[in-house]
């Protein structure tokens, strides 16, 4: 069964690469929209360890592009109903899962500890922030989700470095923020959209619930497609990275 699981990904990635798969570890923080469908492609693949990392509930809001959230899965922890899916996908993939607010305080936790490549997919900006900061200061591979929201245009989804991003106000913020921090932004990996967006009326409104930092947010429409292409790429970028495998 194990040799069925992951034969497709043996035979393009080879032996060597897909041991490394399997003895990779991974942390995915932040299990939503992009989050989401970046785990759902590493444990496919057969990564053999991953961390899961998440503070929230799914609500029916999230149904529209989140791959974990289901009307079954309303009301249950992320990272339970993720380690649960990753374990239906690979029942021989060790999972962690840490239920923590990222921030100044959780990340020297968080990060103590043997880690091969990180997914940030958080869409707060300070946590974010926090956590880039962190993973460069030790050196640990990783790759950022920028913003997804408000996009359409598959065509305009790129791979690269943080500094070459372009019409992403949240790209824009973290560039800000990270070099009055001291963090070389030309060497953060990250997915973006370069599509320039003209908004709708209905596209942003304001919460009427404050979070736990009391502060208002804005919620910005966004659709299944680009939201599941961020996170796809982002994986394929994990995955190809820890085997070794380069494009021909």
């Amino acid at each position: 069964m194990e040799n069925d699981r992951v034969k497709r990904t043996r035979m393009l990635l080879g032996d060597k690469g897909m041991e490394r798969l399997q003895q990779a570890n991974v942390m995915v923080v932040g299990l939503g929209a992009v989050g989401g469908y970046a785990l759902e492609a590493l444990a496919r693949a057969g990564v053999g360890h991953l961390i899961l990392v998440d503070f929230d509930v799914f609500d029916a809001s999230n149904i529209n592009r989140q791959i974990l959230a289901l009307t079954s899965t309303v009301g249950q922890k992320k990272t339970d109903v993720a380690k649960a899916r990753v374990l239906d996908i690979n029942p021989d993939c060790q999972v962690e899962t840490v239920d923590t607010f990222v921030n100044a305080d959780t990340l020297p936790k968080l990060l103590d500890r043997p880690l091969d490549y990180v997914v940030d997919a958080i869409d707060a900006l300070n946590p974010k922030c926090c956590l880039i900061e962190s993973l460069f200061e030790r050196k640990v591979p990783f790759i950022s989700s920028m913003g997804a929201a408000l996009k359409s245009d598959p065509s305009c989804i790129k791979t690269g470095k943080l500094s070459a991003s372009k019409n992403c106000g949240l790209a824009k913020f973290i560039r800000k923020r990270l070099r009055k921090r001291g963090v070389e932004i030309s060497q953060i990996n990250c997915v973006f959209s370069d599509e320039q967006v003209t908004l709708p009326e209905t596209a942003l409104s304001l919460d009427g619930e404050a979070p736990d930092n009391g502060r208002l947010r804005h919620t910005l429409g966004s659709l299944p497609t680009i939201t599941a292409i961020f996170g796809l790429t982002i994986a394929n970028h994990v995955i190809t990275s820890l085997a070794g495998y380069k494009q021909r």
